[in-house]
């Protein structure tokens, strides 16, 4: 369970999944995290001007706390 972002599945597809990458303390959608075909992988999307100044920022333990739930989604797509 993450301390500062939320992981909100949007779209329940039949192969696919798409989930909101939310914060939790003022509620933004950070980014989404889908498939892409083009490297048959899950990655991360981020949404545009939602942040700071119009910049995105994100600290080392939500990247990795991103990027741990997207090699979870990987692990379990191939499966």
């Amino acid at each position: 369970m993450s301390k500062w972002i939320k992981f909100i599945e949007l779209e329940p597809k039949p192969k696919t999944k798409v989930f909101g990458v939310m914060s939790k303390c003022s509620n933004w959608e950070l980014g989404r995290i889908k498939w892409y075909p083009q490297w048959r992988h899950y990655c991360f999307f981020v949404c545009g001007s939602i942040s700071y100044l119009d910049t995105h920022i994100f600290s080392d333990r939500c990247l990795l706390e991103i990027s741990e739930f997207i090699t979870k989604l990987n692990k379990e797509h191939k499966k």
